[in-house]
């Protein structure tokens, strides 16, 4: 009987508590749509070492082929040369005439993504996965970001004294570009282009992406 007296009492104590639910943040598909790829950024906004960090961090929580968690990760900022890998890259390969990133605007903050194991398909999902995982913490955080996949490698691995090959980069900062989608048909022209000031991105709309 004194068990089902301090039961009842329980339930009755939990029907009268005032549930407070937190706000969620963001959704997945709001961080997705902010999460564009800027190759202009605001120079006010500073990337210090300790975000970069944070980004770094969520690559404890993400899945790797075999679990063999081969990548690794060179921090820099502005301090730390950040101009060595800005004379070593290359931004807006479809849009060869305007320079980018514009001059006052280039990213000061990046991470160079290596690896110490061989190239492979799996790694090159690991990389993919990190990449898109670290823009997205980053979009969370109130920055931006791009993947950066062409550059000088062996000047970027002399440069930072890197004792693995690096495979990816992404810049780090605050973008200051305009940037949108445009839906479109899967055989329309998949090319980004700029239009008014405004970089527009046409994406492929989703019931196309299903093969029926």
């Amino acid at each position: 009987m004194a068990d089902n007296y301090i039961e009842n009492k329980f339930d009755e104590y939990n029907s009268k508590k005032k549930v407070v639910y937190k706000s969620a943040g963001r959704s997945l598909d709001q961080l997705l749509r902010a999460n564009r790829s800027y190759r202009g950024y605001d120079p006010a906004y500073k990337v210090s070492k300790s975000v970069l960090e944070k980004l770094v961090a969520v690559n404890t929580l993400l899945p790797s082929a075999k679990n063999q968690q081969a990548l690794r990760f060179k921090l820099v900022t502005e301090e730390t040369g950040a101009d060595i890998v800005l004379d070593n890259i290359k931004l807006g390969g479809m849009l060869p005439e305007l320079h980018l990133p514009f001059a006052g605007t280039e990213p000061k903050a990046f991470i160079i993504i290596c690896s110490t194991a061989p190239e492979s398909k799996m790694l090159h999902v690991d990389v993919g996965i990190a990449a898109q995982s670290m823009l997205l913490k980053a979009v969370e955080l109130g920055y931006n970001g791009l993947i950066i996949g062409a550059f000088n490698a062996k000047k970027i691995e002399e440069a930072f004294a890197l004792p693995y090959p690096p495979v990816l980069i992404l810049a780090i900062g605050k973008g200051n570009e305009k940037i949108e989608l445009k839906e479109i048909s899967a055989d329309e022209s998949h090319a980004y282009y700029r239009e008014n000031g405004t970089h527009i991105v046409p994406k492929v709309k989703w019931e196309e992406l299903i093969i029926s």
